[in-house]
């Protein structure tokens, strides 16, 4: 069973119908040991970092994170819901401070150098050959809406896009995984990119 955590962030109808045509059985939740014990988490994220983080604390969701990456256990975040995994982010704070993430990489989320924001639409990425993710999938595009991004991660495969400067979009690290773009309303790519991490795991 794939679970993807409900705390108040993400296009939660959308990508479990997404997750549901890999053939998975899929439930949306918030429940603690539902998401600990489930085969796969998908944590998706909409919207600014901040409220994320906020939600996310509220169903302990951070420490299940934490906790299934200490297991071994896939977890999969999705737009914000990548960044959030991240060390910190400059997005702007009521009070302009840096905002604390989950910390499972080192690096910050920081505003894309771009004429127009948000990136929003189609755009291509750069993957390894060592992708799980992107196994059997090339030159093809993937649909992103964010004006926020890591610009570099100390995750051992990384998958790059560019508007305006170099970013990563996407993150795998042993169970741990991430896209910036949303797999979920990328089509056929996308389908097939939740069918590789569906069968990964």
């Amino acid at each position: 069973m794939i679970a993807i955590l409900d705390y108040g962030s993400g296009n939660l109808r959308s990508a479990q119908r997404a997750f549901a045509a890999s053939g998975a059985d899929v439930v949306v939740t918030s429940d603690e040991k539902i998401c600990l014990d489930a085969k796969g988490l998908v944590v998706p994220g909409v919207g600014a970092f901040q409220a994320c983080m906020r939600g996310l604390l509220a169903v302990n969701g951070d420490e299940i994170i934490r906790a299934r990456f200490a297991a071994d256990r896939p977890t999969l975040g999705i737009c914000v819901g990548m960044q959030i995994l991240f060390a910190s982010s400059s997005e702007s704070s009521r009070d302009g401070s840096i905002l604390p993430g989950v910390g499972m990489w080192n690096e910050s989320i920081a505003r894309l150098s771009a004429p127009v924001l948000p990136h929003m639409g189609w755009n291509t990425v750069e993957s390894p050959k060592n992708s799980v993710l992107f196994r059997g999938i090339s030159e093809e595009s993937f649909y992103f809406v964010h004006s926020f991004a890591a610009k570099e991660s100390d995750a051992p495969v990384v998958t790059w896009s560019e508007y305006g400067e170099r970013f990563v979009a996407s993150a795998e690290d042993g169970s741990l995984s991430a896209t910036q773009f949303h797999p979920e309303k990328s089509g056929g790519a996308g389908l097939r990119l939740i069918k590789n991490w569906v069968e990964s795991i």
